[in-house]
């Protein structure tokens, strides 16, 4: 049989592959069970991967946790029901995940887990003063009978037999504690080095509620996932609200595409396209652009190839929920979407005090950027649209659809951005680097 030519095999995927993997989660799964299959090793691969599909067996319902202590703490009660092993707690079921405590002791340990295929997803480290642990260690018990562990002062027994019969375990003198926890000390960092990125420390010297409270938040969160990802990000908000701004610092750190869907129809009139000759009677006119013409200048710029491959952010439409739906039928979707609010009067403040020198068609602000000298300052002139009456019709169309466009976008963000541009930045930064968004809306 014939090679297939070079170019057939390069050939990339489809423009909406990408997006239909990362919705559905995906480039997840697929690692999710490359993870089971390196752990469990089956004689047959292929039937353990359709069973881990029918169990829905991800990370929703699958949790790795392995705890890390200074000798005289322990993560394992409350977090599970465990069965010891010597000094290894482990608790393992196929569908719900695994507990591991105790072990590793050391970076050779932790490289024999990583060999075998072992990743915990979430490492718990758990401290206090040693002062603290020698002094919890020398109130522990033993019952010879059962095996089982009790504290004179945490964990009392109320059955009499049961603790007159206690002894004092032989290894918990005051000095082999000492000894455990220099040795302790002495292997840590290097494991602290192999799990730093899963790893969250927990001061253990508090109520036993509070350190399971903290260990449970943690086990329970998602990390940064590894799949690739494409930035497809919306912004909302009313005029003034500095959209085209985060926009430019967003487009120059990630290299994103900046699309602002006024500049595009305007580009499309300058550059004389076939499009643009039909945009170009609404613009001279001052009349709304159908619809249909946007959304075809849209889905045509967005399927560029440098949309494709590093991601857009757009901004200027969809203008009301019609729009937003005709995007997503146009298989459109953003995987980020923000909603900037602001005060009626900041944002007269920004806009009604704009003004262009018609010389350099340099731009100022009456009280933020003030012409630098009389001479300008006399030729400054005002925008028709920076008005006060156009202020408040801009404002009445935005007001008029964004609470349906907020119900139709329920993973938004919503952003203060009466603040400090940078501030807005970092936040609009940090929900674009974490998972994907969930139901739960979170706000600056």
């Amino acid at each position: 049989m014939a090679e297939a030519p070079m170019e057939d095999q390069a050939r990339p995927w489809p423009p909406p592959a990408g997006a239909y993997a990362e919705e559905r989660g995906l480039f997840q799964l697929l690692q999710n069970m490359l993870e089971e299959l390196l752990i469990h090793k089956p004689d047959d691969p292929i039937e353990f991967m359709i069973n881990h599909l029918k169990q829905n067996n991800d990370d929703e319902n699958s949790q790795r946790a392995l705890g890390q202590s200074d000798p005289g703490t322990s993560v394992k009660r409350g977090l599970h029901q465990t069965t010891s092993m010597s000094n290894t707690v482990l608790w393992r079921d196929q569908n719900e995940g695994w507990i591991l405590e105790g072990f590793p002791e050391n970076q050779e340990q932790a490289w024999m887990l990583q060999s075998s295929g072992i990743f915990p997803r979430h490492v718990v480290m758990l401290y206090a003063p040693d002062t603290v642990l020698i002094e919890r260690s020398g109130g522990k018990r033993l019952d010879p009978l059962t095996q089982e562990v009790f504290h004179t002062t945490f964990d009392w027994p109320s059955d009499p037999l049961v603790q007159e019969r206690l002894v004092k375990p032989e290894d918990l003198s005051e000095q082999e504690v000492s000894k455990n926890l220099l040795e302790y000390h002495r292997n840590f960092p290097d494991i602290f080095h192999i799990y730093q990125k899963v790893l969250k420390s927990i001061n253990a010297d508090q109520p036993s509620v509070d350190v399971l409270s903290q260990a449970l938040a943690f086990v329970q969160t998602r990390h940064r996932s590894a799949a690739p990802f494409t930035p497809r990000i919306l912004f909302f908000g009313p005029p003034g609200s500095g959209k085209s701004l985060q926009a430019e610092l967003i487009a120059q750190k990630y290299d994103v595409v900046n699309i602002c869907c006024g500049q595009l129809l305007k580009e499309a009139v300058a550059d004389n396209t076939k499009l643009g000759e039909l945009v170009k009677p609404y613009i001279d006119n001052g009349y709304p652009v159908p619809d249909n013409l946007v959304l075809k200048l849209l889905t045509e710029r967005l399927s560029a190839l440098d949309c494709l491959t590093n991601g857009w952010v757009l901004s200027g439409f969809p203008r009301d929920v019609k729009q937003a739906e005709q995007l997503q039928k146009a298989q459109i979707n953003a995987n980020r979407v923000f909603f900037f609010n602001l005060p009626y009067e900041s944002i007269m403040e920004r806009l009604s005090q704009r003004r262009t020198d018609p010389v350099t068609g340099e731009r100022y602000h009456t009280t933020l950027r003030p012409a630098p000298t009389p001479e300008i300052q006399a030729r400054l002139r005002q925008n028709p649209k920076d008005e006060q009456g156009n202020i408040e019709k801009r404002l009445n169309i935005y007001y008029s659809h964004v609470k349906a466009l907020e119900d139709f976008y329920q993973d938004a963000f919503y952003v203060n951005a009466d603040q400090d541009p940078f501030v807005i930045f970092e936040f609009i930064e940090s929900c674009i680097i974490k998972p994907l968004p969930c139901k739960n809306i979170r706000s600056l």
